[in-house]
């Protein structure tokens, strides 16, 4: 690191200033990784995922895990979900490219699979039906109905409302997501949108994935029905 002496300094007690440009050329050296062909190299494995950016190549321990976990079989080139309940995040992928990166909100009791537990479930699921389409943002469903009412950022409610868009998950794994009393089409598991957005970010659901209003726009227009969603702990 070069470090320079100011103009008007004399003696061993002067003052110094620290040349910036290494931390340029590292800022440089990071830009020019992140726009490699492939999945992304990381030094912190799995940290990386606070550190997602749409248009960029997965880090290269994500991709690992996904591909593990079977994204290649089950998603190929298309754009699929995942959805990690460790970093609250649901990120788009098409290839091994991030398409978007949204802060959301899993169950406030963890992960499972079981019937009333309020639980959000692992594993592979599609989005089947999509509900809201063209509908105001902000706009309140009751059982995928829409109320003709719109909720607005201020509004108060003690009610877990469903707002803007519903994709209704149904799962793709026998005796895990799929099945009686574990089957998350029956539990209604839904990507939607929510009046508690500022709790988005953290663990605040009763089972479903929570996304705010604006961003489930997003989601919903950049899916369809049979996109395929991978929610992992990790």
């Amino acid at each position: 690191m070069r470090i320079d002496r100011h103009d008007n300094s004399s003696g061993p007690s002067a003052d110094y200033k620290v040349s910036r440009r290494p931390t340029r050329i590292l800022l440089l050296t990071m830009l020019l990784m992140m726009d490699a062909p492939g999945c992304r190299t990381d030094v912190d494995d799995l940290k990386s995922a606070n550190l997602l950016i749409p248009g960029t190549e997965l880090p290269s321990a994500i991709c690992e895990r996904l591909q593990k976990a079977g994204w290649r079989d089950r998603v190929g080139d298309r754009i699929g979900v995942w959805v990690s309940v460790e970093h609250q995040k649901l990120v788009g992928i098409e290839g091994t490219r991030i398409a978007f990166v949204y802060p959301c909100s899993t169950a406030e009791r963890g992960t499972g699979s079981r019937e009333n537990s309020y639980k959000t479930p692992l594993g592979w699921h599609y989005i089947d039906e999509r509900i809201g389409g063209g509908a105001p943002e902000g706009a309140v469903f009751k059982s995928r109905v829409y109320q003709n009412e719109v909720w607005k950022p201020g509004d108060e409610t003690e009610k877990d409302l469903v707002l803007t868009r519903i994709m209704w998950l149904r799962g793709l794994e026998e005796g895990r997501n799929v099945g009686p009393g574990i089957d998350s089409h029956d539990r209604y598991i839904y990507i939607h949108g929510t009046p508690a957005e500022d709790k988005i970010g953290t663990p605040a659901s009763h089972g479903c994935i929570r996304l705010k209003n604006r961003d489930v726009i997003e989601v919903f227009d950049r899916t369809r029905a049979g996109t395929r969603v991978l929610i992992t702990k990790w």
